[in-house]
């Protein structure tokens, strides 16, 4: 960037009011910490400091503000903004509210006395006393609050609270600073990524979870999600449930305190079967393959080790998300076969104009369409998809090798108009082989395209006269 532009940048960060540029660095301090724009974000950040703090202040990233030291422990949990959350998660956007809800009403006098501890303490030991002092006052007042919740007060609380889900939100951020020490050493005692929850894993995570402070209906999901951050497939921790029901059967399972797991395992993959779901709406299909192994292991996996029944709220909810992810796919699919003959149907040479054009970003997304026809095939059993993705697949593979044959054939015409347009279609073909049959296939098909070449006609040459005999 130019010192021009700097200076103008500068000057337009130092006439905002002082409010809008505390809001700014908090912003671009929250972008750094996820890692989005960074470059940016640190560069806008550095002009902020210079405008609004004097050359000697400390110039460190002021990450660690005093809500976010209290609010800590609740890291592991928080989401971003999204309708529902299941046990054992946090709505980011709740944090705020309650901090200002703590220093006006809820623990006003801890609140001051906290602050003033963070100005006077240099050393660790005495910040982090601070902050524990604070989190069971937090603990406490919200205990109070959500107590009077229960005793007929909601509307009040609510319009001293804020939305709903900021409501919904304070009696497990309470319950997870009352047990946050309990939930930091049982996150120190799990092991690493486990790729298969075996029964090993399943008991040593069981004499873990055996604390009594770790047990309580608000704090279980919060331990269960620590152990499901572990899992290389979420939909496993259903296993904890099924070793203490000592059964398989739904109702046994959900007879126990750590039925949750399964409610837990069913809501997350419902939000993947919405991602999945927006992902196709907007044509993204990076990461579909994820997502449909996702859906068909924990579908399959929910089916298979837990007797659910057909008319339980389980059942239901299983059905609900197979007929979510089946409409989804459905219309997708069916709508590849045709997007391929259009790009490679060969109509009559005397309709093809200079005009005529095939947009690479229309082909490349093709091929992704057609590679999702074939990964749907490959998990349709578990997803209701499997007479559709049969169908498609099937009509795909017979009509891209015909077209591309006769394509490669269309290319031995002398007009060089219809030869131009013809070059576009075989590319086109040869990159949906690549996809559908693979790198061989489509390298024979480009090597054949190379040698239909327009057969040139050679000009009459006149007759040579014919030899006549030597006279004897």
């Amino acid at each position: 960037m130019s010192q021009s532009s700097i200076e103008r940048l500068r000057d337009y960060l130092g006439q905002l009011p002082p409010k809008a540029q505390a809001l700014l660095m908090r912003e671009f301090e929250r972008a750094i910490e996820r890692g989005e724009d960074v470059a940016v974000a640190g560069f806008v950040l550095e002009q902020l400091r210079m405008i609004v703090r004097a050359p000697t202040e400390d110039m460190t990233p002021r990450t660690d503000d005093p809500m976010r030291r209290v609010f800590r422990p609740l890291e592991p949990f928080l989401v971003e903004s999204i309708p529902h959350v299941r046990p054992g998660q946090i709505r980011r956007s709740s944090l705020a509210p309650i901090w200002i809800w703590l220093g006006r009403e809820g623990a006003p006098d801890a609140v001051h006395a906290y602050e003033a501890a963070l100005a006077q303490a240099s050393a660790a030991p005495d910040i982090n006393a601070a902050v524990r002092t604070m989190q069971v006052a937090a603990s406490e007042a919200i205990a109070n609050v959500t107590g009077a919740l229960s005793s007929g007060e909601r509307q009040r609380t609510l319009g001293r609270l804020g939305a709903p889900s900021v409501v919904d939100d304070i009696a497990p951020i309470g319950a997870v600073l009352a047990a946050s020490d309990s939930l930091e050493k049982l996150n120190n005692k799990l092991t690493g990524h486990i790729r298969v929850f075996a029964d090993s894993h399943i008991t040593s995570t069981m004499a873990a979870l055996n604390i009594p402070s770790l047990q309580t209906p608000q704090v279980l999901p919060f331990a269960i999600s620590l152990v499901m951050q572990r899992l290389a497939s979420p939909w496993q921790i259903v296993r904890l449930g099924i070793a203490v029901a000592a059964s398989d059967d739904e109702i046994r399972v959900a007879g126990t305190p750590f039925g949750v797991t399964v409610t837990m395992a069913i809501h997350d993959l419902s939000r993947v079967a919405a991602e999945l779901r927006n992902d196709i709406k907007r044509g993204q299909f990076q990461d579909t393959s994820n997502h449909l192994k996702t859906l068909h292991d924990g579908v399959r996996g929910l089916r298979t080790e837990l007797d659910i029944r057909s008319d339980s709220a389980w059942g239901k909810q299983l059905a609900a998300i197979r007929s979510e992810i089946s409409n989804s796919l459905q219309s997708e699919i069916d709508s590849v076969p045709g997007r391929v003959r259009r790009l490679l149907r060969q109509g009559p040479d005397k309709d093809v104009t200079t005009a005529n054009r095939i947009d690479p970003v229309d082909i490349e997304e093709t091929a992704a369409l057609i590679d999702f026809v074939a990964m749907c095939r490959n998990y349709a059993s578990e997803l209701a998809i499997n007479e559709v993705s049969l169908r498609a697949h099937t009509e795909l593979q017979h009509y891209v090798e015909k077209a591309t044959e006769t394509l490669v054939e269309s290319l031995r015409t002398t007009d060089q108009r219809v030869r131009t347009f013809r070059l576009m279609q075989v590319k086109a073909a040869i990159r949906f082989c690549e996809v559908m049959f693979g790198p061989d296939y489509a390298s024979l098909m480009s090597k054949a395209a190379e040698m239909a070449r327009p057969v040139e006609r050679k000009a009459a040459e006149p007759a040579k006269p014919a030899r006549q005999p030597r006279a004897g």
